[in-house]
C-alpha cells in the first residue's frame, strides 16, 4: 500500500480527480480504466497519469489499463477516505445550509454531524434534519463525535475567533469558506474554498482566451 507521506501535494489532488472518475465507471459497470482515458476526461497527459498512480504502487497493463475497483479502492485508502470522517459546522447561513444538503457528504463518508451557531435565536432549531447548537457546545459535541474535522460557514469577521476556537477543540483539518485567511497552529490543516477568487480567475481566462482568439 501507498506510503501517504510520499504523495505530493498537486499528486494528492489529481489522485482526488482519478477517484472521482473511476467512481462514475464504477457505477456504470466499466471494470477497466486507462490512463489515456483519464488524461482525456481530465485534460492530463497520459504520461502524468501514469506518474502520479506509480505513487500507489499501481502500473496498469498496456492495452488494457487499470481494473477500475482496485484504482479507485487504492486512491481512498491514499488519500484516507476509506473511513468515516465526522465533521462540525460552524455556521447555519446560505452556505451552511447549501453543505447540509449536498448529498455526496454521506455517499462519500463525510459526515456533517452537528451544526453550531452564534445566534442565540437559532439554538434548538433545526436545519436540514441537524438540530443547531449554540458555540458554548463545540467542545463537547467534538469530543462526542469524534471529529477531526471543522468547516467554517462565517462572516468574514467571525472566521478567526471560529478558527481559534475549533483549534481549542482539537479539531486538527478546517474547511474554510469564510473569505479571508486564517491564522492556526502548524499542527491544524487548512483548506480554503473562496468562491470570489474563483469566479476572478474563471473572469481573468475567459478575457485572457478571447484576447488570443482574437490576435489569432
Amino acid at each position: 500500500m501507498p506510503d501517504r507521506l510520499r504523495i505530493p501535494r498537486p499528486t494528492a489532488k489529481r489522485l482526488s480527480l482519478y477517484m472521482r472518475e473511476a467512481g462514475l465507471r464504477l457505477r456504470d459497470g466499466i471494470g477497466q480504466i486507462s490512463s489515456r482515458q483519464l488524461g482525456e476526461t481530465l485534460g492530463l497527459t497520459d504520461a502524468q497519469v501514469r506518474k502520479d498512480l506509480a505513487y500507489l504502487g499501481q502500473s496498469g497493463q498496456p492495452g488494457v489499463g487499470y481494473p477500475t475497483r482496485d484504482l479507485h479502492d487504492r486512491i481512498r485508502h491514499a488519500m484516507g477516505t476509506d473511513q468515516k470522517w465526522n465533521a462540525v459546522l460552524v455556521g447555519a447561513g446560505r452556505i451552511g445550509r447549501a453543505l447540509l444538503a449536498y448529498p455526496s457528504f454521506d455517499r462519500e463518508d463525510f459526515r456533517i454531524v452537528a451544526v453550531l451557531d452564534a445566534d442565540p435565536a437559532l439554538a434548538g432549531q433545526t436545519m436540514e434534519g441537524r438540530r443547531i447548537w449554540p458555540m458554548a457546545e463545540m467542545s463537547h459535541l467534538v469530543r462526542e463525535h469524534g471529529c477531526r474535522i471543522g468547516i467554517i460557514a462565517v462572516p468574514r469577521e467571525a472566521a478567526q475567533a471560529v478558527a481559534d476556537q475549533l483549534v481549542r477543540a482539537r479539531v486538527t483539518g478546517i474547511l474554510n469558506f469564510a473569505p479571508r485567511r486564517v491564522e492556526v497552529p502548524a499542527s491544524t490543516c487548512v483548506i480554503s474554498v473562496d468562491f470570489t477568487v474563483a469566479l476572478e480567475q474563471l473572469a481573468f481566462e475567459v478575457n485572457l482566451a478571447s484576447a488570443n482568439g482574437a490576435s489569432s
